[in-house]
């Protein structure tokens, strides 16, 4: 097995940005959602409540993030990657978990707030900010950024193809927002990893990634659709907590002291069971 593709989602819920290499994190992917954009009250926001958000496109160029609207190109917008400067503090919660960003300059929350349509602010996670990992899955000192729940998202391509195989409509990978991506080994295989190794790194699997409805909103239309989540609730639904969950990828945490230093991972790098 070996690693195929690496995504980060830079803004929580935007589009993503497809990599070579990155360096890794315990809070995730280096400048994997570190920013989320918030009401003005601090209710964060995804696609779940406005499907726009997935026609905000994003790339890295040097130190900064520069981001557009998919339909109006030409008026982009330019954020550093690693802000200082900001206008004040912003107590959140991301399902239930509570954090505290720090929010951007004016213009870039008029910007956001005009392309979605609806009034909003772009908030940073500093240094300073921890979130801890959802405590039933968590190691001593584990964090996250604004990720739904764990630092890391792993799926089998062998999965996503056995999805496919059985959808009229194949959908691409990028519907399941993942960030890391591998070939090789059986469909779903990863719903039962433990431990595994990525190059010189060893990560942990926690527990299998519920579903929610953004698998079926089409990530160049922003179209709510009725596939794939159809089609998985008929194979791929389980009950957890006495609630049924579909489940698809396998959520995980960074073993940084079990790698020995490094830090970096890339394309093309085996994939081992531990």
């Amino acid at each position: 097995m070996q690693l195929s593709e690496i995504y980060i989602y830079p803004i929580k819920s935007l589009a993503g940005i497809k990599i070579e290499q990155s360096k890794v994190t315990l809070r995730g992917l280096e400048n994997d959602r570190r920013f989320m954009l918030t009401t003005p009250d601090g209710t964060f926001l995804t696609q779940r409540s406005i499907a726009e958000m997935a026609l905000i496109k994003m790339k890295i160029e040097g130190d900064n993030l520069h981001i557009w609207h998919k339909n109006q190109a030409a008026d982009t917008l330019t954020v550093p990657l690693k802000p200082t400067q900001f206008i004040g503090t912003q107590p959140t919660e991301v399902w239930g978990h509570p954090c505290v960003g720090n929010i951007l300059e004016q213009s870039i929350n008029q910007w956001f707030s005009e392309k979605l349509n609806t009034p909003c602010q772009l908030i940073y996670m500093t240094e300073e900010s921890l979130r801890p990992v959802e405590e039933k899955h968590r190691k001593a000192g584990e964090i996250v950024s604004f990720a739904d729940g764990y630092p890391y998202l792993v799926l089998g391509q062998s999965s996503m193809d056995d999805l496919n195989n059985r959808l009229e409509n194949p959908v691409d990978i990028n519907r399941f927002r993942a960030n890391l991506i591998f070939t090789g080994g059986k469909p779903f295989e990863e719903d039962q990893w433990k431990y595994f190794t990525i190059g010189d790194l060893t990560f942990r699997g926690t527990k299998p990634c519920a579903r929610c409805q953004v698998p079926n909103i089409n990530q160049e239309t922003a179209e709510i659709e009725k596939e794939p989540n159809r089609t998985l609730a008929k194979f791929r639904r389980f009950k957890i907590n006495e609630k049924n969950k579909i489940l698809f990828g396998m959520n995980t945490c960074w073993e940084q002291e079990l790698s020995d230093g490094h830090d970096e991972l890339k394309i093309g790098d085996a994939v081992t069971l531990v």
